[in-house]
């Protein structure tokens, strides 16, 4: 049986978020590109959230927590962010457990059109 993606769509995760992160495919809104994004912290897939990251905005590296664990993810609200659009924004909720602790992560995540391609460029957590 296929591992289901961490991004919550139902689908397997090589066929889902996996192809973004092996660049087989190019996320065509800001939303899937926040699903993708999501999936990978829970993948720990520094490559793909550097890669996806705006360029005057992108951190030199990531810290992954190794006991945090990403469990759930719900988009609140997007604005714009479709392909035809050069901005977005997706206002999320994530999930997660560390240290059998359960929390929760409240976003509201910009995204730009970086060329042909959306990255994210800031977030702002409430």
């Amino acid at each position: 049986m296929a591992k289901a993606c961490a991004c919550g769509s139902g689908i397997g995760y090589r066929r889902c978020c996996g192809r973004f992160h092996r660049g087989e495919a190019a996320a065509a809104t800001a939303e899937e590109l926040m699903r993708s994004r999501y999936s990978a912290f829970a993948e720990h897939d520094e490559d793909y959230l550097l890669r996806t990251w705006h360029p005057a905005t992108r951190p030199a590296r990531i810290d992954f927590d190794p006991g945090t664990r990403w469990t759930g993810l719900e988009i609140v609200r997007t604005e714009a962010g479709g392909p035809g659009d050069a901005r977005g924004v997706v206002e999320f909720r994530a999930r997660y457990s560390s240290g059998g602790e359960a929390g929760e992560l409240h976003e509201v995540s910009r995204f730009a059109r970086d060329g042909d391609a959306w990255v994210y460029v800031r977030g702002k957590i409430g």
